[in-house]
């Protein structure tokens, strides 16, 4: 036996036989009773991907990395864009280790293959390879540290293919760095290849963008984040409730990293032998329990100012977050918007929470949702900007119940014309109708809105316009904004009276003005309307009698001693504005009634 076998015999039996690597099965021979423990290894390094394959929810990225390696259509540098956690420094070695892959029947680069360890992946895996770099951009800001590294590009690599390049964050470069950068990137030597990661692309510049193939990694779904984190509980031999999961991906928004993070803290919440309950995760995180969160926004749409407050202080009671319960809220909006407009399937949520979210979306109507939701948004950043959070929720949830009870803009403005004030929530509403406990009588307007009085145009058309008055409102009311800039500026009344309109046209009006009125009258009001042109004797157009009235005011300022006083006080000073009613129509006696039409 030479001293070479020695040696080696003398390593075997030295080795400890239960150590295992990356890229080795388990070991099968078990730790003694009184060999150290190894350091416990987080839950997302220790399951971090392998392979391409091990990518979950970047399957469009994989499909289009796995084409151009196998037809050879390989990019000179990459850019990957996303959120933290969702895989950019992970795809970026995996790239590194497809570019330099080669073992003793592959000798190309290979996406495919990865599930074999090659000649130089444990040395990129283990940040030791000499042709692979991998810095962090926040730590190499100067121009002068780039510059230095790109010094190394032109030269050929030592033991790989390629010269890899990884740099991390790379929107951190300072702009001098990026242009040093820039001449590397537009004519890099066949043996160089850059791959870029970055939270924040919007940083960097357009010029390096357009000389690399861009990835978006996406935000993860939630059930691709269940049934990741559900196989990893399953293998760690932890008991967690679907619930459970179903809440911790919820809370790491799309990040697979936060969500491993979580699922780790979770694991060690219950005693070994019990399950994680959906309860324990809730008290981890701080979360409310989303059906008392419905409970609150029911007695929200409600108008149950007392039982919304209630609700939440029980829940900020056992913890929860009051900016939480105000993003539940906004959820709860959501769910019923899209469960009315969508269907049930637009949801992922147990069936009870649901079926609640869409009884309030079938009983409310859009417009009303949507004014929630605005209001909702608002008081999100009251919430998180207040010096007491859980005060500013109450003030959101008493404000969002009064609103409940309040009709929109335009029922309001109805509501205003018809002179039913207490319909518009006026003084003539009754003291104490909201807020009257969790009963069945505190204000249900919001949820009667599909039942309420049915719209004008509904029943066959609108109030037909008595005068060019209401004319010019009935407009403002039907949003049409460009027949009302045209009334306003080309249109000189002449006569006006139910059906009929005749008027003279300034110049410079447009040819079709008359059949846009005709057109419009019929639709609103759902009868035929005259309309007719003549050549003069119309009164002041809307515009010319604003000026006049305009002018008017100012002479009757500058005449106010008050006024000529402070311009006397302060030579140079002038009056910008006075501020007037607006003028919506000629007076009566300025229009002839009597005036024939042609």
């Amino acid at each position: 036996m030479t001293d070479l076998d020695t040696a080696r015999d003398s390593e075997a039996a030295e080795r400890d036989p239960a150590t295992s690597d990356m890229f080795g099965a388990p070991p099968a021979v078990a730790l003694a009773a009184d060999a150290p423990k190894a350091p416990y290894t987080v839950i997302a390094r220790k399951y971090r991907p392998q392979n391409f394959d091990d990518l979950i929810g970047q399957e469009a990225m994989v499909k289009t990395l796995k084409n151009a390696f196998s037809t050879g259509r390989i990019a000179h540098a990459f850019m990957l864009t996303g959120v933290r956690g969702v895989g950019k420094t992970t795809t970026a070695r995996l790239l590194a280790r497809a570019l330099n892959y080669e073992s003793d029947t592959v000798h190309q680069p290979s996406v495919e293959a990865l599930s074999v360890e090659g000649r130089h992946c444990r040395a990129i895996v283990e940040g030791r390879h000499l042709d692979v770099l991998e810095l962090d951009a926040a730590s190499r800001t100067k121009v002068e540290e780039m510059r230095e590294l790109l010094e190394g590009v032109r030269y050929a690599p030592a033991e790989a293919r390629y010269k890899v390049y990884v740099i991390d964050e790379v929107h951190m470069l300072s702009t001098q760095s990026f242009n040093a950068l820039l001449k590397t990137l537009e004519e890099p030597p066949p043996h160089a290849k850059f791959i870029f990661a970055t939270t924040e692309i919007r940083k960097v510049p357009v010029t390096i963008l357009s000389r690399c193939q861009r990835f978006d990694l996406r935000r993860v779904e939630s059930d691709v984040l269940v049934a990741n984190l559900g196989a990893i509980a399953e293998t760690e031999g932890a008991r967690m409730e679907p619930e459970a999961l179903m809440l911790i991906a919820r809370a790491a928004e799309g990040s697979v990293r936060d969500a491993q993070s979580l699922l780790d803290q979770a694991m060690v919440q219950a005693a070994e032998g019990q399950s994680v309950t959906a309860a324990t995760v809730r008290d981890m995180l701080g979360l409310a329990d989303r059906g008392q969160t419905i409970d609150v926004f029911e007695k929200v749409i409600r108008g149950d100012a007392a039982g919304a407050v209630a609700a939440f202080r029980a829940l900020y009671a056992v913890g929860a977050d009051p900016a939480v319960v105000v993003l539940d809220l906004l959820e709860h909006a959501h769910g019923a918007m899209v469960t009315r407009v969508v269907g049930l399937d637009a949801l992922a949520l147990p069936k009870d929470q649901i079926a609640r979210l869409t009884a309030v979306g079938a009983n409310v109507s859009p417009a009303a949702l949507s004014r929630v939701w605005q209001m909702l948004l608002k008081a999100l950043d009251e919430v998180r900007r207040a010096p007491d959070p859980a005060a500013a929720t109450d003030m959101a949830l008493i404000r969002l119940a009064y609103a409940a009870d309040l009709p929109g803009p335009e029922e309001a403005l109805r509501a205003i014309r018809e002179g039913n004030v207490a319909a518009v929530g006026g003084p003539a509403t009754p003291t104490g109708a909201r807020g009257g406990g969790g009963g069945g009588g505190g204000g249900q307007a919001m949820l009667r809105a599909p039942q309420a009085a049915p719209h004008p145009a509904d029943q066959g058309g609108w109030a037909s316009p008595k005068s060019f008055d209401d004319l010019v409102r009935l407009t403002d009311e039907r949003r049409d904004i460009g027949l009302r800039y045209d009334l306003e500026r080309f249109v000189r009344p002449i006569s006006f009276r139910p059906g009929a309109v005749v008027f003279e046209p300034v110049a410079g009006a447009p040819s079709n003005l008359s059949q846009r009125l005709v057109a419009r009258l019929k639709e609103w009001t759902g009868q035929p309307w005259l309309v007719a042109t003549e050549g003069g004797g119309g009164a002041e157009t809307l515009m010319e009698r604003q000026k006049r009235a305009t002018a008017r005011a100012q002479e009757e300022a500058m005449a106010e001693p008050f006024v000529q006083a402070v311009l006397a006080a302060f030579p140079g000073t002038e009056i910008l504005e006075i501020r007037q009613p607006p003028v919506l129509a000629p007076a009566d006696d300025e229009i002839n009634p009597d005036t024939d039409e042609d």
